[in-house]
């Protein structure tokens, strides 16, 4: 008695059949990003269309869009994809540094290292991400992946160090210090001196700084001023 072949089952979500296409997806995504980070530092980031883009890279224009709708999504991918070797680096120095200034201060200056390839067109980035409307704002919606991320390296920071912290202050600190890098990041952009060390020089001033802030701010007397920076910072957040 013979019976008849089952047909072949359709392949399900999540089937290991999907797993090379998303492989050579992303493989294709990231030959975009590189070959356009590459064309920005050599062109210009006005002068770098998405077709030159494409062509570079060997890919049809309508593909170059299917992974980025523009220009901008392009930064915001370079964006995610510097947060994610930040953050590589940031692991390794906070694997060996326990006391809140020597991790501070590394991992700073290896958001520097991470960014210091791109100084060249960076001021071109800023001019567009400081327009308030921008998607390349780093406050806006569109930058959120990269900013929770900024801020949970932060959080790394804070959490695995030995500081005695207030509560309510720990809880505030990782954004803080994500506020202060960003305005690092603006003195990078225009720092003109040779492989910024001014900004380097900014770093290792401001840590000591920092870490003695922080230091005070467990003082019984100053608590009372803590509580007042914290309840302002909450009142600018309020959108009403």
């Amino acid at each position: 008695m013979t019976t008849a072949a089952a047909e072949p089952a359709e392949p399900q979500p999540g089937a290991p059949a999907e797993k090379p296409r998303r492989a050579r997806g992303e493989q294709t995504r990231q030959l975009i990003l590189e070959t356009a980070l590459r064309l920005f530092r050599e062109r210009g980031y006005a002068e770098t269309t998405m077709r030159a883009i494409a062509k570079e890279a060997g890919v049809a224009v309508g593909n170059a869009y299917y992974y980025f709708d523009s220009k901008e999504h392009l930064i915001q991918g370079f964006y995610d994809r510097n947060q994610t070797i930040h953050r590589a680096a940031a692991e390794q120095i906070l694997a060996g540094e326990k006391d809140l200034a020597p991790r501070l201060r590394g991992v700073l200056h290896a958001g520097i290292d991470v960014n210091a390839p791109y100084h060249s067109f960076a001021a071109t980035f800023f001019k567009t991400a400081a327009e308030p409307s921008s998607p390349l704002s780093p406050f806006s919606r569109e930058s959120s992946p990269a900013r929770e991320a900024a801020i949970a390296i932060f959080r790394d920071v804070v959490d695995g160090s030995t500081a005695k912290l207030d509560p309510e202050l720990r809880k505030e600190l990782p954004e803080l210090l994500w506020l202060g890098w960003m305005g690092v990041i603006l003195f990078w952009v225009y720092d003109k001196s040779p492989g910024q060390r001014r900004t380097r020089r900014l770093i290792d001033g401001a840590v000591p700084l920092i870490d003695r802030l922080v230091s005070l701010s467990r003082l019984r007397v100053l608590r009372p001023a803590l509580r007042q920076v914290l309840a302002l910072i909450e009142t600018v957040r309020k959108d009403d």
